[in-house]
């Protein structure tokens, strides 16, 4: 499932570059790109730019739910410790236990 639904995200991500890529600039700060008229654009007229737009809306919507969706199943695998005590190693308790001494006594 998460893995179907990371595709799905990559793909929307590569659509949405696309579709941006495709609008026409309004700003035309440097003077190049779709900036001029006459019939340049790869797609012109007013209805193609509402078009192009309600296309980046939606696509962007559901790359904002499948970044939700995603972030709540990773989240959903892992188990909750504090940040302290991730590293922490418990004390030892074994007490009752006498050190360990040699089978063979030393002699000089």
């Amino acid at each position: 499932m998460q893995e179907v639904l990371l595709v799905v995200h990559l793909m929307l991500a590569i659509a949405i570059v696309i579709v941006v890529l495709l609008q026409r600039s309004e700003g035309g700060a440097l003077g190049i790109g779709g900036g001029g008229g006459g019939g340049g654009g790869f797609i012109t007229g007013r209805s193609a730019s509402n078009l192009l737009s309600r296309t980046t809306a939606i696509l962007a919507g559901a790359f904002m739910v499948t970044s939700l969706v995603l972030t709540i199943l990773a989240g959903s695998h892992t188990e909750s410790t504090p940040f302290l005590d991730q590293g922490a190693t418990p004390p030892a308790t074994n007490q009752d236990t006498e050190p360990a001494r040699p089978s063979v006594p030393l002699s000089n």
